[in-house]
């Protein structure tokens, strides 16, 4: 990547970890999206290491706004690649004999969902950090 182009994934957010996102946003998204991947259903519970999905990337004109993140699993996100948010939805309902039109309808309820950054904020404050909000003091 050049350094212009580094320049640019910096500014817009990409490629830095969890650090273009305030912790109680996202946890406020987690929270929303029922600590679950919204594509296969994995939570914390399962094991699984939660992760923010851009419905529409940055390289096509995606933002940060809680509308256009959900939360995934780390495998769902890493295999959803280059396809929609759709198309990837509808293979993962096929793979877990899933009904993709119900999913896809999940999906887009969740997205219209408001945050509750009070409920996340409190949430952090009371377990000692972000970490231990999602995970548990015990899972650390």
């Amino acid at each position: 990547m050049s350094k212009k182009n580094d320049r640019h994934a910096k500014s817009n957010g990409q490629g830095q970890g969890m650090n273009w996102i305030r912790p109680v946003k996202r946890l406020s998204i987690y929270l929303r999206d029922g600590l679950a991947c919204v594509y296969c259903g994995a939570t914390v519970e399962d094991g699984a290491k939660l992760t923010l999905d851009h419905c529409r990337p940055h390289s096509h004109g995606g933002s940060n706004k809680e509308t256009n993140l959900v939360t995934a699993c780390l495998t769902c996100n890493s295999a959803r690649g280059n396809r929609s948010w759709k198309t990837f939805t509808k293979k993962v309902a096929e793979y877990l004999g899933r009904d993709a039109r119900q999913v896809t309808a999940y999906i887009e309820l969740t997205r219209r969902r408001g945050l509750n950054l009070q409920e996340a904020k409190e949430l952090i404050e009371r377990r000692g950090g972000f970490s231990q909000a999602l995970y548990g003091k015990d899972n650390l």
